[in-house]
């Protein structure tokens, strides 16, 4: 029997709290081409080098401060959770790794440990539920360059995006559940932004995206690669099963980057705008993170709560990412036990 493993692989954080630490990975991360895709490799770095790495280390080291814990980054944290409760669920068959997209441990060193350890056959599960050039489709390039350097015979099957998988669905909403029941005048959806770019590059037939009416709910194979598409569908697929009333959820988009149209409606303009029409009760669920991070801990429960409450509003509630609960576990586990039995992912 062919040996067989598991690659899980998240975005990452800085080694540590520290200027030097975290400017070193935000040069990894933003020096991404397809995270900053700007045309021409001058520009590129211009833009990096020039500006960002100047300016931005301080505050990021200061935002990771507010959140860093005793063991380490959040992220991390919880990924190695994810990790070995799924080595659990799964049993001592299959191995499970982890791997970070920038930082450690990372793509290199870990898909240098497979070949090491001999797996023929290797299943590449990107913590994403949702398709974007800058962190879907990056993790799945960067682990193939490995693996045609380092372990040419390695076969890989990848996850696609699960955005709307039943599995995941219900994944989101047992994590929620709790929450939904508490009295509550709106929920809000708050993903990760993207510039409008992107969007448009990603459309490869470059006659859907933006350009038919209603195109995140008009059928097309364009949302193959459409993340605006994609997380709409996961919030109808929530709503329904959440048995949400739809005048009392919405959709924003945070964490935006300044220089050029990124996708609205944004998240801390809505934190006020709810507040100022009369929402007192906001829960926000942050669907695009499988775990809990700066974006979330610093960016929505710290800021977003300041703002809202500043705004007007009365009460506040992030709801948490799946992380390690046991549901994203045993979706986690279904998807690869899928893949064992009939090599379908």
């Amino acid at each position: 029997m062919p040996k067989r493993a598991v690659l899980l692989v998240n975005l990452g954080s800085p080694e540590s709290t520290s200027v030097p630490d975290v400017r070193d990975y935000l040069r990894e991360f933003l020096g991404d081409e397809r995270v900053i895709d700007a045309p021409g490799q001058p520009w590129r770095g211009i833009l990096l080098e020039g500006i960002i790495l100047r300016t931005r280390p301080p505050k990021s080291a200061h935002a990771y401060a507010q959140v860093w814990t005793k063991e380490g980054s959040p992220l991390v944290v919880t990924s190695r959770s994810v990790r070995q409760k799924l080595a659990a669920a799964l049993g001592s068959d299959t191995r499970v790794y982890l791997a970070m997209r920038y930082g450690r441990p990372s793509i290199a060193s870990v898909v240098g440990q497979i070949a090491a350890d001999g797996v023929d056959e290797l299943l590449l599960f990107p913590q994403y539920p949702h398709y974007a050039m800058s962190s879907w489709e990056t993790v799945v390039v960067r682990v193939m360059e490995e693996v045609a350097t380092q372990a040419p015979r390695l076969r890989v099957s990848t996850v696609q995006p699960f955005y709307a998988d039943a599995d995941y669905i219900e994944a989101l909403h047992a994590v929620s559940s709790p929450y939904l029941k508490q009295p509550h005048d709106h929920l809000l959806f708050s993903y990760h932004g993207l510039p409008e770019r992107h969007m448009r590059k990603a459309d490869t037939s470059h006659a859907h995206c933006r350009v038919v009416p209603d195109c995140c709910t008009t059928c097309s194979p364009a949302h193959a690669t459409c993340y605006k598409a994609q997380v709409t569908a996961t919030t109808r697929a929530f709503a329904v099963r959440a048995g949400l009333a739809a005048d009392r959820h919405s959709i924003s988009f945070q964490s935006r980057l300044l220089g050029e149209p990124w996708l609205r409606p944004f998240t801390d303009y809505e934190f006020e705008r709810l507040a100022q029409n009369g929402v007192k009760k906001l829960l926000v669920i942050c669907a695009a993170f499988t775990a809990d991070c700066l974006e979330t801990l610093e960016e929505i429960q710290q800021q977003g709560r300041a703002t809202f409450l500043e705004a007007g509003g009365e009460s506040f509630q992030q709801i948490p990412c799946l992380n390690d609960h046991p549901a994203f576990i045993d979706f986690l586990a279904k998807r690869t036990e899928r893949w064992l039995s009939a090599g379908s992912v």
